[in-house]
């Protein structure tokens, strides 16, 4: 299982998360049988599923490698309901830290970059105001809270991914 974690700096805003169930997840992949990399981001949707060529199982992402030819796949974590799985929020006492964002549980594939493409979600940290279409132009997104009056955003977006035991 693989664990994508995220970072970024919060100006005014918290609780950072997809605008939507029907997300799509744009990721770097590499497959784990030949180490080739896949030469653009791949996009997973957590509400797809795609049935593996063996007829046994489904996932969220099915993908045949181009180099060897081997099929591989992933889903996401289903023990991480959504419940679970908390938006990033500003933290109030120090810098900004890591936190998970999401799970996946991949066979044959390793996801080794992420591009924070699509709309996403947050709410100003003192006033609770919505901002539900976030979208990151060159890594950033900037507006203003009418409601406390001051400009709010989000920058330096970092992430990784960690494998879970």
């Amino acid at each position: 299982k693989l664990a994508l974690y995220i970072k970024a700096d919060l100006q005014g805003v918290t609780d950072l998360q997809p605008a939507s169930d029907d997300f799509e997840w744009f990721f770097e992949v590499v497959c784990n049988s030949c180490h080739e990399k896949h030469s653009k981001f791949v996009s997973i949707n957590r509400l797809d599923s795609r049935e593996l060529s063996t007829g046994h199982d489904t996932a969220n992402f099915v993908w045949k490698c181009s180099s060897c030819k081997r099929e591989s796949s992933a889903k996401f974590d289903q023990f991480l309901d959504k419940s679970r799985l908390k938006p990033y929020q500003l933290a109030q006492d120090k810098g900004q830290d890591f936190a998970p964002l999401i799970v996946l549980d991949c066979r044959g594939l390793e996801f080794v970059g992420f591009a924070p493409r699509g709309t996403w979600k947050c709410v100003g940290a003192e006033s609770g105001t919505a901002f539900p279409d976030v979208e990151f132009e060159d890594g950033e997104w900037t507006d203003y809270d009418e409601k406390t009056k001051e400009d709010v955003g989000i920058s330096a977006i970092e992430t990784k991914w960690e494998r879970l035991k």
